[in-house]
């Protein structure tokens, strides 16, 4: 059945089946054991090609005749018994005829042939393999490469940040990645170690707070931790950053002042050590009656906490006071905090209208520059035109730090919750945020020219 090969063969049909004689090459099957007679199976006209019928009668009649050559088995006669039983010796095989010899030797040398051909195409399949594989490896491995890239660029983390400036800018407000480097060896001693972040993370979820303006919660899923996780990282960092960069904003030294000064000062103000201006911060609005009327500021119409900032002439922030209520007017905050001790005779103070602390300034023998009034007047006089333009064009400067700071630090333009406001410590942590904003901005340029 499986060499006629007919689909509506089965079992069911096979008692009334029968193979006609022209199919068999002696014209009627074989017996059921003489499976090396051709034909044991139908072999002819099948409607497909079949092995050749030919050599399979050859090498059956060359099987019969080796087996009619073999000597016969001899008989045992012992009269034991055993007389009706024969047994079998063992055969012995006349030599090969020299055409016997021949077929063996095209048999040899087909089976060589065919042995040859599969090794080879083995071989070639092999090959095959083996590119194919070495081409998904290799695309596997550029993938994993990839992939290894974006999760470096993706996390937080020291090594994603070597190396990019754009990055640093970007997410804590320094110009440079050795900037970042020299300001993390400065205050990785003082940080906690912590299983959930490591030091320098702590520090650059900081100054992404401080930087971005971003939220507890949205730093906790950036990091993958605990939002309160992150608001005591925040309070304890900020405050290794401010006793580490309070030394920044200091007060200089006449003489190096002096050397240093750009030349727009050097040509109409050679004394001057300070230019001020108040800003405001926005307050969450209280719910006690008097910090809401002592914070509550009728410029911004907001509850505002105001400081009055001090620069140098060559743009370095040199005095920061503490937080005011925004109701406090800047000739109070001037003349109740200590920017005028730091004077010495022959100072020169610029300032902006609002800052009527002459007196103040004139009783420790330095002289204060504002813009004339034109309260009473008509018209100003060209001496006062020109004064008032010339302090304009360098008070200016003061404007622009305070714009730097608050572009660099978004956490400055928020509104403040009162809980950074309210501290049994006594610095709070709002100040503690100026501070700090005010130090990083002078470890970067300034944004006053020296020419």
């Amino acid at each position: 059945m499986a060499t006629i090969k007919r689909k509506d063969l089965n079992l069911e049909k096979l008692q009334y089946i029968r193979v006609c004689s022209d199919h068999f090459v002696h014209g009627s099957p074989a017996k059921l054991y003489d499976s090396t007679n051709p034909d044991w199976v139908p072999s002819l006209k099948l409607g497909y090609d079949t092995l050749s019928t030919q050599k399979a009668t050859e090498r059956y009649v060359r099987v019969a005749e080796r087996n009619s050559r073999k000597r016969p088995a001899p008989t045992n006669s012992d009269g034991d018994g055993d007389s009706d039983h024969g047994f079998v010796g063992t055969p012995v095989q006349t030599e090969l005829t020299g055409k016997e010899v021949l077929l063996l030797q095209e048999e040899v040398d087909s089976l060589k042939k065919e042995k040859a051909d599969l090794v080879e195409r083995a071989e070639r399949i092999e090959k095959d393999l083996r590119d194919e594989h070495s081409k998904d490896f290799n695309l596997m491995s550029k993938k994993v490469e990839s992939l290894k890239h974006e999760i470096k660029d993706l996390s937080l983390n020291e090594d994603s940040f070597k190396g990019t400036n754009s990055k640093v800018l970007f997410y804590t407000g320094l110009s440079t990645w050795s900037l970042l480097e020299v300001l993390f060896e400065y205050v990785k001693p003082n940080l906690k170690q912590s299983s959930v972040l490591t030091p320098f993370q702590q520090l650059l979820a900081t100054l992404m707070r401080m930087r971005l303006g971003l939220s507890g919660q949205d730093l906790a899923y950036r990091f993958k931790v605990h939002s309160s996780t992150i608001s005591r990282i925040f309070l304890h960092v900020l405050g290794v950053l401010y006793v580490k960069l309070k030394p920044l904003i200091i007060w200089p030294d006449r003489d190096n002042l002096r050397k240093t000064m750009p030349m727009d000062f050097r040509k109409h103000f050679p004394n001057c050590v300070v230019i001020v201006d108040c800003f405001e911060i926005f307050l969450e609005r209280p719910t006690c009656l008097l910090a809401r009327a002592q914070t509550y500021s009728t410029y911004k119409h907001h509850n505002t906490v105001k400081y009055l900032l001090g620069i140098t002439p060559q743009g370095t922030v040199s005095y920061i006071s503490e937080g005011w209520g925004g109701r406090a007017s800047d000739k109070h905050i001037t003349e109740h905090c200590s920017l005028l001790q730091n004077l010495v005779p022959g100072d020169t103070i610029l300032a902006d209208r609002g800052f009527d602390i002459g007196d103040s300034v004139g009783s420790y023998c330095s002289s204060l520059k504002i813009p004339a009034f034109t309260k009473g007047k008509t018209q100003l006089s060209g001496i006062e035109v020109e004064q008032s333009r010339n302090i304009a064009n360098v008070r200016i400067h003061v404007e622009r730090v305070i714009g730097n700071i608050r572009q660099k630090y978004s956490i400055l333009s928020a509104t403040q919750p009162i809980d950074f406001v309210c501290s049994n410590e006594t610095v709070t942590t709002l100040d503690k945020i100026v501070y700090v904003s005010c130090g990083l901005i002078n470890m970067c340029d300034s944004v006053v020219p020296f020419d």
